[in-house]
């Protein structure tokens, strides 16, 4: 068997155990009733037009703001449709609103002549939509990167701890092993965004919610890449942590700078993100990369090279990275009796065929 076909083999098995087991159903199903619920439900939840009652006279103004009309003869019949709750008000000769207990602001502002208005920045953001963008960025990558690595890191702990790990390398190269978990794990975890982005897309389109989806949509496709070179850096260290301790109990020992390296930047990025020179900054570290760069590129903050200078630096760390935690993982994965250090992992590197 080639080392492709052994890390294809290895890569298709992780895949069928976790889209078996349901705590990966369970949270996918999950990220996608928040993507739509985000989406969907503010418009659906801030009801319709108001409905009014008016005559003929001045139905037409009323029309024109949007609101659902109903004609009715004569003033009297309009105070009677609101007295009966067929109607939120109503217009009457003068002109006069009627409502029972709350005054309608948008049959006041129909009816009012509004003053011109010149807006100084017309293309600023709605401070809502300002903070909900970069938190949600951050926030899937943080979480993603965390749950999927850590599953990464408990595979291969789980493999030392049965000693099932020695089966497995007698039968397929050790780097092999090593490539088929992480192909299995990039693989899911950028399915699972992928499906999050379209159950986004898909909202965004249905409650028309177009000029939004106009500025996002340029974010969320560098938002693909940025991911998977990001995930790849972290799934790195976390099958290396994993293969340095031979108990699920020990792992939390040696997993807190993974844990840090993925922390870290989501706060900064949460904290920082009204900061062009922190996010400029925090666009080109890698950690941060990932959340940081498409934010810049929905803001409009980013020129067009930068993107592509900040993935090539991710990329070329993640490869970095990629190596060190493979040799980390070669060194300590037939050491099963305890934990291994970090020097003796990189000094004595396993040779198993």
């Amino acid at each position: 068997m080639s080392t492709t076909q052994a890390t294809a083999l290895v890569a298709a098995r992780e895949i069928r155990v976790k889209l078996r087991d349901r705590t990966f159903l369970i949270s996918t199903l999950f990220f996608l009733l928040i993507a739509a619920a985000v989406t969907v439900l503010p418009p659906l939840l801030s009801g319709g037009p108001a409905s009014v009652a008016a005559t003929e006279a001045s139905a037409g103004k009323l029309r024109a703001a949007g609101l659902d009309v109903r004609v009715v003869a004569d003033d009297r019949a309009a105070e009677q449709a609101v007295r009966d709750g067929d109607v939120d008000a109503a217009v009457v000769a003068g002109p006069v609103v009627l409502a029972m207990d709350e005054a309608p602001d948008d049959v006041v502002s129909a009816l009012s002549t509004a003053p011109p208005v010149r807006l100084l920045d017309p293309d600023a953001l709605d401070p809502l939509v300002a903070f909900l963008v970069p938190f949600a960025f951050a926030f899937l990558f943080f979480v993603t990167s965390q749950t999927f690595g850590v599953q990464i890191a408990q595979s291969v702990i789980e493999e030392k701890q049965t000693r099932v790990v020695e089966i497995l390398v007698a039968a397929v190269p050790v780097r092999a092993l090593l490539a088929g978990k992480l192909i299995a794990g990039t693989l899911l975890a950028l399915g699972q965004i992928i499906l999050v982005a379209l159950a986004a897309v898909a909202g965004m389109r249905f409650t028309d919610t177009g000029g939004l989806l106009e500025l996002l949509a340029p974010a969320i496709g560098w938002f693909l890449p940025f991911f998977l070179f990001g995930f790849v850096l972290v799934a790195a260290m976390w099958v290396a942590a994993g293969a340095l301790v031979a108990r699920l109990e020990d792992i939390g020992g040696v997993s807190t700078p993974v844990q840090l390296a993925v922390m870290l930047p989501f706060f900064a990025v949460i904290f920082f993100n009204d900061n062009p020179a922190a996010m400029t900054a925090l666009s080109y570290l890698p950690f941060s990369a990932p959340t940081a760069m498409p934010l810049r590129l929905f803001t409009g903050d980013a020129a067009g090279w930068e993107p592509l200078v900040s993935l090539a630096v991710l990329l070329v760390t993640a490869g970095a990275v990629l190596a060190a935690g493979a040799r980390v993982y070669e060194g300590s994965l037939l050491r099963t009796n305890g934990r291994t250090s970090l020097r003796t992992a990189w000094r004595s590197r396993e040779t198993v065929a």
